[in-house]
Formats: C-alpha cells, structure tokens, sequence
C-alpha cells in the first residue's frame, strides 16, 4: 500500500479509538458526578503503526488485503482499573454495551502468560460510520491495573530492545517482577475499603478548596 492508501485505510480506524476514548472515559466522569467509586482509573488508545502492522502481518503470515478481517489490534484501547476485582466490572459493563459486538475474551490474568504478562483482553467490532456507511471494524480492548500496566510497558520496551529475543537472567527478573505487581495487586485489594475511603475524603477536601 501507497502512503495515501494506509492513510484512508487507518482514518477509520483513528476513529474509532477517538470515540471509544470519549465515550469509556464519560463513563468515569458519571461515577465522578455520583460520588461513587469508579472501576476505571484512566483510558488510553491508539492505532498501531504502519511499521508493526507489517511487522505482524509477516509473522503472521497475514496477507495486506486480509488484515481487516484477521488482525484484531490494529485499533487498540487500553482501560486502567486500581484493583483486581474492578477488572471484571468493566469487562461486564463492555458486554452490556450495545455499540460493541464482542468477538472473543482473553484472560492472562487467571491464566498469565510465561512471561508474567497479566491483562484480560478483549475483541469487540465496533461500527464506524464513514462517508461510504457504517463499517464494523476490530478493536481490542486490554484492561489491567495499574501496576499490571507497569509492567507491561516495561516489559514491551526491553522486548523490543533485544528484538524479542530477551537474555534469560532479564527473563528471570521479569517474571520475578510481575509475581511482584501481582502481590502488591493483592495487597491493595485487602485493604481496598481503606484506600477508596481516602480517596474521597481527599476528593472532597479538593473539591471544597476549589469553591
């Protein structure tokens, strides 16, 4: 494809994230107004680079004119809990939406993968109206914690650097960090009534300093 060909190609794409980004980030802004404690932290998005999108076709094996059909993350949205548990109230609040159609789930949090990556993700067609109609396009969706997303970011930024190919002992201490961000996961949802009880009182002393 052309430079002119990815950039029509990607518009609806960049679409998509834009508006999920506006309409999943409302959803915090409504338990905001409420006074109730949000299940999202923060939501993040983007479309993958031409660069990667070749990348992953070649090691996919997935040719140019298929990758509509069979590369899930072209788009991708990212949405960011405080606790564990908060994970699965989003994931319940996605499939009752009714302008997402979800295609398939991944749990690497119950089933992590070797590497000590944990996220649960989610596949979702998502309808873009464009000047030609409505197109339904893939979006994956990945929601985790904070400290999973830590991780991830750390561990996605060494991969890249040996080019996928990590020298063990980095390995070990991944592995090492992520039973780490798990535990410290574990322990803030023990004392997970403590911790939101702070943050509203902080919120409202905020609130009364701004009036």
């Amino acid at each position: 494809m052309q430079s002119e060909q990815w950039k029509l190609f990607l518009a609806p794409y960049n679409q998509a994230v834009e508006e999920l980004k506006v309409k999943l980030r409302g959803i915090r802004s409504q338990y905001e107004l409420e006074h109730s404690n949000s299940p999202i932290e923060f939501v993040t998005g983007r479309v993958k680079p031409i660069a990667s999108i070749l990348d992953k076709s070649k090691r996919k094996g997935i040719p140019i004119e298929n990758l509509e059909d069979d590369m899930q993350d072209i788009a991708g949205i990212r949405m960011m809990c405080q606790f564990v548990d908060d994970i699965k109230v989003v994931v319940n609040m996605l499939k009752n939406r009714n302008d997402l159609e979800i295609v398939e789930e991944r749990d690497y949090i119950t089933s992590k993968k070797d590497s000590g990556y944990r996220s649960y993700h989610v596949v979702a067609r998502y309808p873009v109206q464009t000047v030609a109609g409505e197109k339904k396009l893939l979006v994956e969706i990945q929601i985790r914690t904070l400290s999973m997303n830590f991780w991830a970011t750390i561990e996605h930024s060494i991969n890249y650097k040996y080019s996928g190919n990590i020298p063990e002992d980095i390995k070990v201490r991944l592995k090492r960090a992520a039973e780490a961000a798990y535990s410290l996961d574990e322990e803030m949802s023990q004392i997970r009534g403590e911790v939101q009880e702070a943050q509203a009182i902080f919120s409202r002393k905020t609130d009364n300093d701004r009036t």
